[in-house]
């Protein structure tokens, strides 16, 4: 038999003597507050009772739970109306934990209502048995509002032009084949003067600009079609559409850098132990600032790097290891045993990390960094796909240690690590068994 594994106990066994739990909807949430029975000593007594979900009600509910001394407070994530009671009751001075509704499920066989939903939540929280799920500090929250926001109108105007593209070809108009994207100037040039009743494709064509004039013929086919007058109706929609979007993503960008600038944990140390939203900037900085540090890793744009401080923070005691962080972000399988049989599921994490993640992948591959090299072996044999996610988690594990350590710089360990890495007899036994699995008597002649 296999040698007993003693396995110590994490916080299961801490008893808070006084909890409360809310169970959440949109207009009210039920609220259990628990605690020790007067009459009874080593008992336990829930009261129970509803709250409305406004300002008021629930500032009032903050000063009763910390006028009868409640140490931990629990809200199940409902949606966003959590939100009101997270943020009041926090700013109520009290620990307030947001679980997700997978922690805190309900015993089969058990009936299913509000209040025994905010009693059941008690009970877990008294006993310490919920993993409370990650939600950053207010000033970050700010942050987060700001790049999500300008996530969404970036994909938005993606849209936009999908949709221009779609109706280009409807008129027969193929631009599109010839120039690399419409969003160039040229392209966008030539498509504005078609919704303005410009039809001839020498005169559209000799819109072109810098490269782009080289490809005259080209342009005077692609742009010969059967663009309509409802046409141009509907391009000018799209492409006004598309420059109201272009204005709130510059405003956005401004919003961003502002709140970064406010935010003490995101500023440098310059060489002469000066701080502030300016300090550190210079190549002799003694401590960078947080944006700064992650745009050396190749992929992060200074953009990207905001985004991705706004998912995970500037305190990376939130995440013990690098590995906390990048099972949270859902880049890592899960392991799910039964008997024998051993399977790996898929998380979920948060889904606007990945994507910052993964375009930031995206912009290692063809480079000549450490990097680049990685995603090129692991795609090599475990195709693009894997090897996106293999770069994203290696990313995010570079990112920790830079935020977790503000002295830390990045350094790029070079396209020829693995090469370094593995020694000349190690790689001579690797093709010796690959050739022997494939059949063959390998002799080795050693040359001078």
């Amino acid at each position: 038999m296999a040698k007993p594994q003693v396995i110590e106990d994490e916080e299961h066994e801490r008893v808070f003597q006084t909890v409360a739990a809310v169970d959440v909807a949109k207009k009210d949430g039920v609220v259990c507050l628990r605690g020790p029975q007067p009459s009874r000593p080593g008992g336990r007594q829930s009261t129970v009772w509803t709250v409305r979900a406004t300002m008021s009600d629930v500032t009032a509910l903050g000063d009763q739970l910390a006028a009868a001394g409640v140490q931990k407070v629990t809200l199940e994530s409902t949606s966003d109306y959590w939100r009101i009671w997270f943020y009041v009751l926090e700013a109520a001075g009290l620990d307030v934990q947001l679980v997700s509704a997978s922690q805190v499920r309900q015993l089969s066989g058990r009936p299913k209502t509000d209040r025994l939903d905010a009693m059941w939540l008690a009970r877990l929280t008294e006993k310490g048995l919920l993993r409370p799920s990650f939600v950053p500090p207010g000033e970050i929250r700010v942050l987060r509002g700001c790049t999500r926001a300008r996530t969404h109108l970036t994909q938005d105007r993606t849209r936009c032009w999908q949709r221009l593209e779609k109706l280009l070809e409807d008129a027969l108009i193929k631009v599109s084949s010839v120039v690399s994207k419409l969003p160039t100037v040229s392209a966008r040039d030539m498509i504005e003067a078609l919704a303005a009743g410009e039809r001839d494709p020498q005169v559209l064509a000799g819109l072109a600009r810098g490269r782009m004039k080289a490809k005259h013929d080209a342009l005077v086919a692609a742009l010969d079609g059967m663009f309509t007058s409802h046409h141009g109706e509907i391009a000018q929609i799209l492409l006004d559409q598309i420059g109201f979007m272009d204005r709130q993503i510059a405003r956005l960008d401004i919003l961003i850098k502002e709140q970064l600038a406010s935010i003490p944990g995101a500023w440098g140390v310059g060489p002469g132990g000066d701080t502030g939203p300016d300090a550190g900037a210079g190549p002799d900085a003694a401590v960078l600032p947080a944006v700064a540090r992650l745009d050396e890793i190749p992929g992060i744009t200074a953009g990207l790097a905001a985004s991705i401080i706004a998912e995970t923070g500037l305190d990376m005691t939130r995440f013990p290891t690098a590995a906390h962080l990048v099972s949270w972000a859902g880049l890592c399988p899960r392991t799910v045993q039964s008997g024998p049989r051993t399977r790996h599921g898929k998380g979920h994490g948060d889904s606007y990390l990945r994507g910052y993640l993964g375009q930031a992948a995206t912009g290692v591959t063809g480079t000549a960094t450490f990097l680049g090299e990685r995603y090129a072996r692991i795609a090599r044999r475990r195709g693009g796909a894997k090897a996106q996610v293999a770069i994203a988690r290696s990313i995010l594990v570079i990112i920790w240690h830079l935020l977790a350590d503000p002295t830390a710089r990045f350094t790029d360990l070079g396209p020829g690590h693995y090469e370094t890495k593995i020694s000349k007899n190690r790689k001579a036994r690797n093709h010796i068994r690959q050739l022997q699995a494939l059949g063959y008597t390998v002799t080795i002649t050693q040359t001078a």
